[in-house]
This record gives C-alpha cells, sequence and structure tokens, in this order.
C-alpha cells in the first residue's frame, strides 16, 4: 500500500467518525430547535390569553366565557382552559377534552419537547405539545389558559432542515475529501519525487549535478539531504577509483618506455642511439606531464558542480580570437582556417572556459586534416535557446567503431602524421564546458568526408 493511500484512508476514517457523531447531534438538535421556537411562541401566546382572560367582568367563571369567543384554529392551535384542579372547563376544538383533569408532569415535556425541560408549564402528551399559563385575578387563582400544538406540524419543516443539512453536509465531506486527497499528495510528493530522484541516479539518468527535491517539511528536507551527501560520498570515491584506474593505464606505457630507455642509457651505447633514448625519455616525460595537467584541469572543471562566473559573452569573437591564434599552425601544416562571418552571436557564460572549448576543437581536427586540407568553424544560432560552434574538417573522419567512445576519458585515436596518441582529455573536457553551459558537445562524420564537431551552448 502506498504512504499516499494509507495516510488518506486514516484521514478519511477519523473525519467520518467525528463527522458522523457531530451530524448525529445536530440532526437530532434540529428537532429541539424547531420545538423550543413553538414553545416559546406559545407561552407567549398563553401569557397573552391569561391576561385577556383575566380581565372579564363578574364573577369569577366569566374568564372561562371570554375565551370562548375566540375563533377556533384546532388545526394550528388549541386552546383549553382549567380550572384550580386542573379540570379542562374549555376547550376550543368543540369541547373536546373539556371534563378531563390534564395531569402536569414536574419535569414538563422531556428531551424531545424543550430544551429546557424542566418548565413546570409545559408538557408533551399524546404527540401534542402543551404550556399553560396561570390566571390571577387580584392575587387570587382563578385556573389555568393553555395552548396545544401537534408536533407533527414542525415535521414537514424538520424533515426539510433535516434534508437540507444533509446535502450541506454533503459538500463539505467532498470538500473535506478533496482536502485530505490534497493533503495526502502533498505529504507524498517530496518522497515521491526524492525516491525519483535516488532511482534516476541510480540508473545513471540524473547526472552528478542532478538537483535535489526541496521539501519545506524538515524531515523530508533533511532525508533528502543525507542522500544528497551519501550520493557525494559515493559518487567520490567512484570518482577516486575511475580515475586512478584510468591513470594508472594510461602512465603504463610511458613508465614502461622511460625505463626502459633508462636501463639501455646505462649501458655503453652509441652517441645517436644514447641521443635518441634520450629524446624518447623526454617526449615520454612530457606525455605524462600533459596527462597530469589535463587531468587536473578536467577535475577541477568537474568539480564546479554547475558554478560559473557568468558574463556576456560575444561567442563569435571568441572563436576569432582562436582562430586568429591557430593560424600560424595551420599555415605551417599547409591547412586553410576558414571563420564564416555571421552576426554577433552573444550568450551567458565564462570567456575563458569557452575559448578552451573552441581551441580545443581546432587543435584536434588540426591534427586530424592532412596537409592541404581545409577546416572551417560556423557561428550559427540553431535555435532560440542555444548558439552553435560548429567545426568541419576533411581528414579522414572518425571510424565507426570509435563513434561510441570519442568525448571518453583517455581515449584517443592515432594522429595520421605521427601515428602517436594525444591524452584522450581534450574532448572531455569540451564536453564538460558544454555541460557546464548548459549545452552539449558532438562529433560525427560528414557525409562528404571528414568529421564535423558543434559545441552548442544556452543563451541564458
Amino acid at each position: 500500500m502506498k504512504i499516499r493511500t494509507a495516510i488518506f484512508g486514516v484521514y478519511v476514517a477519523a473525519s467520518a467518525a467525528g463527522f458522523a457523531v457531530l451530524m448525529m447531534f445536530v440532526l437530532r438538535d434540529v428537532r429541539l430547535r424547531y420545538v423550543e421556537a413553538m414553545r416559546r411562541t406559545m407561552g407567549d401566546t398563553a401569557s397573552f390569553l391569561a391576561v385577556f382572560a383575566s380581565e372579564a367582568p363578574g364573577n369569577d367563571t366569566d374568564w372561562v366565557g371570554r375565551l370562548s369567543a375566540l375563533p377556533p384554529k384546532a388545526e394550528l392551535l388549541r386552546v383549553f382552559a382549567c380550572d384550580e384542579a386542573g379540570r379542562v372547563v374549555f376547550d376550543s376544538t368543540q369541547g373536546r377534552d373539556v371534563g378531563k383533569i390534564y395531569p402536569w408532569t414536574a419535569r414538563g415535556g422531556g428531551h424531545a419537547a424543550s430544551e429546557n425541560y424542566t418548565l413546570v408549564n409545559v408538557a408533551e402528551v399524546d404527540g401534542e405539545l402543551r404550556v399553560r399559563t396561570p390566571v390571577r385575578r387580584g392575587g387570587q387563582l382563578l385556573g389555568w389558559v393553555g395552548v396545544g400544538r401537534p408536533l407533527a406540524t414542525v415535521a414537514v419543516g424538520v424533515s426539510q432542515a433535516r434534508w437540507q443539512l444533509v446535502v450541506y453536509a454533503g459538500w463539505v465531506g467532498a470538500v473535506m475529501l478533496a482536502a485530505g486527497w490534497w493533503l495526502a499528495a502533498k505529504l507524498t510528493h517530496s518522497l515521491e519525487r526524492l525516491t525519483a530522484h535516488v532511482q534516476a541516479v541510480r540508473d545513471g539518468r540524473g547526472g552528478a549535478d542532478a538537483a535535489l527535491p526541496h521539501s519545506r517539511a524538515k524531515e523530508i528536507a533533511e532525508l533528502a539531504q543525507a542522500f544528497g551527501e551519501m550520493r557525494t560520498a559515493l559518487e567520490g570515491k567512484a570518482y577516486v577509483e575511475r580515475y586512478t584506474q584510468a591513470l594508472t593505464h594510461e602512465l603504463k606505457a610511458p613508465l614502461s618506455a622511460i625505463r626502459g630507455a633508462a636501463e639501455l642509457l646505462g649501458e655503453d651505447l652509441p652517441e645517436a642511439d644514447r641521443a635518441r633514448f634520450l629524446a624518447n625519455l623526454r617526449a615520454e616525460t612530457e606525455r605524462i606531464q600533459s596527462i597530469v595537467d589535463r587531468l587536473l584541469e578536467l577535475a577541477a572543471l568537474e568539480a564546479r558542480h554547475g558554478r560559473l562566473d557568468l558574463a556576456d559573452v560575444d561567442l563569435r569573437a571568441v572563436a576569432a580570437e582562436i582562430v586568429g591564434s591557430a593560424n600560424t599552425v595551420a599555415a605551417a601544416r599547409k591547412v586553410k582556417l576558414t571563420l564564416v562571418e555571421g552576426g554577433p552571436a552573444r550568450v551567458r557564460g565564462e570567456s575563458f572556459l569557452l575559448g578552451q572549448a573552441v581551441s580545443n576543437l581546432v587543435q584536434n581536427a588540426l591534427a586530424f586534416t592532412p596537409a592541404g586540407g581545409a577546416i572551417t568553424i560556423t557561428i550559427a544560432s540553431t535555435t532560440g535557446e542555444r548558439v552553435s560552434v560548429v567545426v568541419e574538417d576533411n581528414g579522414p573522419g572518425v571510424p565507426d567503431y570509435a563513434l561510441a567512445r570519442i568525448g571518453e576519458r583517455f581515449y584517443s585515436l592515432p594522429r595520421p602524421d605521427t601515428g602517436r596518441k594525444s591524452t584522450g582529455l581534450g574532448l572531455s573536457i569540451v564536453r564538460e564546458i558544454a555541460r557546464l553551459h548548459g549545452g552539449e558537445f558532438t562529433l560525427a562524420n560528414r557525409p562528404e568526408g571528414g568529421a564535423r564537431a558543434e559545441l552548442s551552448v544556452a543563451i541564458s
């Protein structure tokens, strides 16, 4: 069971129980409110009739005769009068209860008749609510006058009020259900995002710089931070292991060459061989130095985690500067280097890093372009969101087996002129710079021959 379902189920069960008990009391109270309102009105009516009757002239029984002048309204209100002993001496419903004695309970009408059921002048008898008031003249009790009304007359109003309450309660319940589901979803959404983030990192889809999901809940925020720290620690460990293995592999060849040359130099060799072995020593040490420098450079880029000193950079101007610097090398190699002029291509980034990336692309193209070849650098806005630097050459291109590994650390192809490999870190640096600037790096073969490298950078 999902935690969202569990939270929602507990919320619904608790809310339903509390809501049911509340509605039970409210629906029961509806009848009490109607009866209480009716009792108060009947009490006022009885008090008025008592005063009306007590003002009758003549002997003591004249007050009853005065009540007989009232028009009968049996279907709404029944008027009755009792003597001091409680015997009915007048009944507006054609004398129906005349002669009967109305017993009066000390506790009035009970819970069903009135909220104040201790009133001694209120009673519920045979489904009729009765309220009586003493009739006095000169301080002497003449009898009682009262009114009665069937409780059934309020049944329709009570039923309508109850159904209306049920409808309102249904709407409130629906809103509570929606609010409960929203609350459960809100509470678990951060957990689901965190789970998705962890799974993405596990599957290699999140990337090393994937942002942890944010949550205002303190516990979830602490859990996300713990996951982030654990991921950083694991990635750091894997990073060190991977780099150590790769660096060890790359250093084996030059170290073996240095060791072999050193052993041979210890022997009595002709001067020409000694010079050749010394040159090998210098070349291999330079290669090791280059590997270490490039590796440190790449590590520094990866350690930035997306942090850049952003500024407005004209990518066309950066490319023009790089091409100007590379023209000397291109001329020596008899390679034509062309920058296709275009409008300003302004992006947000670090000018130094972007220049480094463009320089690596140009140097890589020069290394694989034969004498008499040509390299074209084009700056173009491919979409409204990115600007691309495209470097095309007419060299041998990239073998199919190597296309998938281009940009991989320490992977390099032999240069056509020397047969030697580079450090294999130049294009890895280009890829990392592209990632830092919200872009990407691609390398593909051209249909007409040669390779096409493209560095795209986000405008902002």
